[in-house]
């Protein structure tokens, strides 16, 4: 199984969320996958665009897979809302051809070249735990989480709607906590880990959000997390860099430590934090790793 993929971050992995871009290509490297930059690709329009114009969307879908289709190569993303536009453009242009010849025509009229929806469209996560050797993984470890307690918080883009999912969709969704117990870890169990982090309300209603990250985090905190990690930039935003503001709206402390899985990953194989950005974390999980005899000191010319 080729483990060779046009990566696709999106918007926020390479502006805001940088960190969770440092860490996938550390652990990427180490673990022998290869992401391709696509330099022509630009932001997927996420739910947004395809609400209010579906037929751009589905255009702007079409020229980043094409990019991808042209090198050869599967698309590989770490942000859910990426993975489910691109991953609904690609569902509708495999069964509905009709609308993938019109896509087609109106985007070679600027000169893109016609997509063929020969690929798919994979989270970095399900790379890591269903196409990597997991035996070779797991000899990666250096530094093994001796029974840290980590909320997996999925998120909801990468899991609904199920038929564009399949398998790796709604209930049936267990990757992180796969990934979790791989690197001896403990996955709590707690109501909030497939609910939305409230980032696509953000600006629409800022408290209901505000409330919704603090639900999840308490929840969470409540059942006996330690660190909470995401596979998603905006629900690494959502979850780290708002939880303080969160804390200021419900009036409770959470102090709940969140990382992007990558760079959890990455610390139990060892990598330097900061090439993991680490430091770059809201509420540091450094105290907390400590007991898992990770890495205090950083390499103070990275980055």
């Amino acid at each position: 199984m080729s483990l060779d993929f046009a990566f696709y971050p999106g918007c926020a992995g390479k502006q805001v969320q940088k960190e969770a871009e440092w860490a996938a290509r550390a652990v990427c490297d180490q673990l022998g996958i290869k992401l391709h930059d696509m330099p022509r690709a630009t932001c997927c329009g996420a739910v947004s665009l395809r609400e209010t114009k579906p037929a751009f969307s589905l255009a702007v879908a079409a020229r980043i897979l094409g990019e991808a289709e042209a090198s050869g190569r599967d698309l590989c993303t770490i942000c859910n809302t990426c993975l489910q536009t691109l991953s609904h453009a690609n569902y509708r242009f495999k069964t509905e051809p009709d609308i993938l010849e019109q896509i087609n025509k109106a985007n070679q009229q600027a000169g893109i070249p016609a997509y063929r929806a020969s690929i798919k469209v994979q989270h970095l996560l399900w790379v890591i735990t269903d196409q990597v050797d997991q035996k070779a993984l797991k000899d990666k470890i250096k530094k093994p989480l001796a029974g840290l307690k980590v909320a997996p918080f999925y998120g909801c883009h990468n899991l609904r709607p199920a038929e564009i999912f399949a398998s790796n969709a709604g209930e049936k969704a267990d990757h992180l906590h796969r990934l979790i117990t791989l690197l001896g870890g403990e996955a709590v169990s707690y109501d909030g880990h497939d609910k939305c982090c409230g980032f696509h309300v953000m600006l629409s209603d800022p408290a209901e959000m505000r409330g919704m990250v603090a639900k999840n985090c308490l929840s969470a905190k409540e059942a006996g997390a330690q660190v909470m990690i995401t596979p998603c930039t905006l629900c690494d935003m959502s979850m780290g860099a708002y939880q303080g503001i969160a804390e200021k709206t419900v009036g409770k402390s959470i102090n709940l430590p969140e990382m992007n899985f990558a760079q959890l990953l990455g610390v139990a194989m060892g990598i330097d934090e900061a090439r993991l950005g680490v430091h770059r974390l809201h509420v540091d999980p450094k105290p907390i790793l400590a007991q898992t005899g990770y890495p205090l000191t950083r390499s103070p010319c990275w980055r």
